[in-house]
């Protein structure tokens, strides 16, 4: 188990991506909640334990709950919202964004691994892409049936 961070990264900002998933919880609900970043550049907030039993009544009448789940689930396990969770001082939020308590020590470990199992599985791939496929094996009686049949297509071309 590695160590946890002892002091804080950087403060942790929305993207644009971060504002689309936010806004695909927003347009599920009845109306906005506060802890949602709006624009690029507002703060990754980590939600307060239990957050979901207060925003899920917000859930509109005809959306199924599958669909908030998944919206919700989609920025809960972004790299952004780990590393805020991860954070040296890392506070829960309420709905209203107000923050609430520090997250334990062991949130803020879990959030860390996370965020560095995200990177090797990120580096492990960016590592295959850049391999180049391997040369095909060709047996030297492919190779001579290859040279009869294009010497047979050379003919009927004649």
């Amino acid at each position: 188990m590695e160590e946890p961070w002892t002091t804080n990264r950087e403060p942790i900002v929305a993207t644009e991506l971060d504002i689309k998933k936010a806004a695909a919880i927003n347009t599920l609900l009845l109306h906005p909640i506060g802890i949602l970043p709006v624009k690029a550049g507002d703060p990754i907030r980590p939600f307060a334990l239990g957050l979901w039993n207060e925003f899920r009544p917000l859930l509109k009448p005809d959306v199924p709950v599958m669909s908030l789940r998944r919206a919700t689930s989609a920025f809960l396990h972004s790299k952004r919202y780990y590393h805020a969770c991860a954070q040296l001082d890392s506070m829960r939020h309420d709905l209203a964004g107000n923050p609430v308590e520090p997250l334990s020590a062991e949130d803020r470990l879990a959030a860390q691994q996370r965020l560095i199992a995200l990177r090797q599985t990120h580096a492990k791939a960016a590592a295959q892409r850049e391999e180049p496929p391997p040369p095909p094996v060709v047996n030297k009686a492919e190779l001579i049936r290859a040279s009869l049949l294009g010497r047979r297509s050379d003919r009927a071309a004649r």
